[in-house]
């Protein structure tokens, strides 16, 4: 399984043609306590860097862009019932959604783990 991140602190766990999709430590860091999720449709289709959904905190409210050109097949429920997963494991139990890749090849223009952790600091 393959980890990559975007400029708008989205991580993708790729597994095949699929990914599953949340935010990462430092944009849960930057939000503060995470209190409403707007979670995309399952079904719909996104292009790369649309608006998929939306995360508030009690500071702010930020954009969760699609990282890839794909379709939306599962969006995580859990985290609609208690948005805090978001905070308490942005990388585990706090994903937002899973998406089936249209262009595997996009993913060579996310950023690996060590060029998210120089582009963050």
């Amino acid at each position: 399984m393959t980890i990559k991140y975007t400029p708008d602190h989205e991580w993708l766990k790729v597994d095949g043609d699929t990914a599953v999709v949340g935010i990462t430590h430092h944009a849960q860091d930057a939000l503060g306590d995470v209190v409403f999720v707007d979670l995309p449709e399952v079904g719909k289709t996104f292009a790369a860097k649309d608006i998929a959904g939306v995360v508030e905190s009690v500071k702010a409210a930020a954009d969760v862009y699609m990282p890839v050109t794909g379709e939306v097949t599962e969006v995580n429920e859990a985290l609609r019932a208690d948005p805090s997963l978001a905070n308490t494991d942005p990388m585990g139990a706090g994903w937002f959604f899973k998406v089936k890749l249209s262009n595997v090849a996009e993913l060579d223009g996310l950023m690996d783990e060590t060029s998210y952790t120089a582009f963050s600091a």
